[in-house]
């Protein structure tokens, strides 16, 4: 079904929310969301542990419901058409869950029969997705002789069998080494080129995020905090980061500088944004007593990480997946 937006044109948002909130208890996990995802693109939903990531997800794929707002998927209400939500959408849990007994075949012919697919209509699918993954001539081995990036692009595979408007992607290359990671990476891009698939993931590589999503959305304290492009975002921080490490308190000459645009200071650091770090970096180090050491790169998102959430990325380790958290949230669980 294509979705078009009544009396406008431009992109359409495959997913959308409005004040979408869910509460346990007297803990607010999710506060009042406003977000809209639009088809075709990568959509990467980022955020500390416990910042109401996970929860996001687990009610926009059905998991959880909300204490209130909506949330709709390719046209559908969550709430009041959960079976058309469910049918709409594919999901790669970081959890592996293929059946290791089985061939990749029988794995993917199951995953179909599950969704009502015809055999003609099976078949089909399958040639095409296991060409797509390049898993055509291992496809009739059991998966336990498979490596875990075969496995990963499996379950890739297995996610697109109904053809999903939707595929959610938790954490999608963890555990993989770098060369398998930018292999999955490539069948992640060729399926939303041929498949025309809306991607929503969560990842802790950083560096991912910034170069395969289209858009970025930082969420903390359940509510999103930035959302742009990853380019934009890393504008947003006004120039390139300088770090020194001085025991220097008094920063009023090093915030007066022109070219400093933001000024923070963390367990002994200082942080500065500056524009045209090559031509005024002996400026700053002017401005600052007693530098100890100095160290100077371009903008990252994993700075814009540290803007906005108070934390660096990499400080936050991966969690529990989504198949854990709903298990938790089932058993009356925050």
């Amino acid at each position: 079904m294509e979705l078009r937006r009544r009396g406008l044109g431009g992109p359409v948002a495959v997913i959308e929310t409005r004040a979408l909130r869910k509460e346990y208890g007297e803990l607010v996990a999710v506060h009042g969301l406003d977000l809209a995802i639009e088809t075709g693109e990568v959509f990467g939903l980022l955020g500390p542990n416990g910042a109401g990531k996970t929860t996001t997800i687990m009610m926009l794929v059905t998991l959880l419901k909300a204490s209130s707002g909506s949330a709709r998927v390719n046209g559908f209400d969550v709430a009041r058409e959960p079976s058309k939500v469910r049918a709409s959408i594919g999901i790669v849990f970081q959890d592996q869950t293929l059946d290791t007994l089985l061939t990749g075949r029988e794995n993917l012919e199951l995953h179909a029969r599950l969704y009502g697919m015809t055999r003609g209509l099976r078949e089909t699918r399958m040639r095409e997705l296991l060409e797509l993954v390049d898993l055509t001539a291992r496809a009739d081995d059991v998966v336990k002789k498979y490596s875990g990036g075969m496995r990963r692009r499996l379950e890739i595979a297995r996610g697109l069998m109904h053809r999903p408007a939707v595929l959610f992607l938790d954490e999608p290359t963890l555990g993989l080494d770098p060369q398998t990671r930018a292999k999955t990476w490539e069948y992640i891009r060729r399926m939303v080129k041929e498949e025309r698939t809306t991607v929503v993931l969560t990842t802790h590589y950083m560096e991912e995020a910034d170069m395969m999503c289209d858009r970025v959305g930082i969420i903390d304290h359940g509510k999103i905090v930035a959302l742009d492009k990853p380019s934009a975002l890393r504008a947003s921080l006004g120039g390139d980061v300088v770090r020194l490490k001085t025991a220097e308190t008094d920063l009023a000459a090093l915030r007066a500088l022109p070219a400093v645009t933001r000024v923070e200071v963390k367990d002994g650091w200082v942080e500065a944004a500056v524009q045209e770090v090559h031509r005024h970096l002996p400026a700053i180090l002017a401005a600052v007593r007693g530098v100890e050491s100095v160290e100077v790169h371009s903008p990252t998102l994993d700075d814009v990480f540290l803007k906005f959430t108070g934390r660096g990325f990499r400080e936050e380790s991966a969690g529990e997946g989504w198949m854990a958290a709903a298990f938790r949230a089932d058993q009356g669980g925050k």
